[in-house]
C-alpha cells in the first residue's frame, strides 16, 4: 500500500522557519522525483521544488527560491523541506508528490499558516 504521510506543518510569523517532512512506503521511493506542491485558499496547485532521485538535481519555483531547501534520505524513505523567511503569501496546504514516469501519488497534505 502506497503511503505519502506529510508532517511539520502549523502557525508560523513572518519571517520564522518550519520544516515538512513527508514519509513514504509501498514504493521504491529512490527511483522517484519527489516534489513539494502547495494549494493557497482560491488557487491552483503550484509545484514548489521537487529532487531527482539520488538528490543530485534539484528546482525552485521562483516565489520561493533562496528560502526554501529541498532534500532527501533514501536510507529513510524521507523527503524535506525546509522553509525559512517565511511570508504570509507561503501559506498554503502542502503536499508531498511522487513521479516516475506515468506513475505518480500523492500525500494528503499538511496545512502552513503565515500570520502575525
Amino acid at each position: 500500500q502506497v503511503q505519502l504521510v506529510e508532517s511539520g506543518g502549523g502557525l508560523v510569523q513572518p519571517g520564522g522557519s518550519l520544516r515538512l517532512s513527508c514519509a513514504a512506503s509501498g514504493f521504491t521511493f529512490s527511483r522517484f522525483v519527489m516534489s513539494w506542491y502547495r494549494q493557497a485558499p482560491g488557487k491552483e496547485r503550484e509545484l514548489v521544488a521537487y529532487i531527482s532521485p539520488t538528490g543530485t538535481t534539484t528546482y525552485y519555483a521562483d516565489p520561493v527560491k533562496g528560502r526554501f531547501t529541498i532534500s532527501r534520505d533514501n536510507a529513510k524513505n524521507m523527503v524535506l523541506l525546509q522553509m525559512n523567511s517565511l511570508k504570509p503569501e507561503d501559506t498554503a496546504v502542502y503536499y508531498c508528490n511522487g513521479g516516475l514516469g506515468s506513475t505518480v501519488y500523492w500525500g494528503q497534505g499538511t496545512p502552513v499558516t503565515v500570520s502575525s
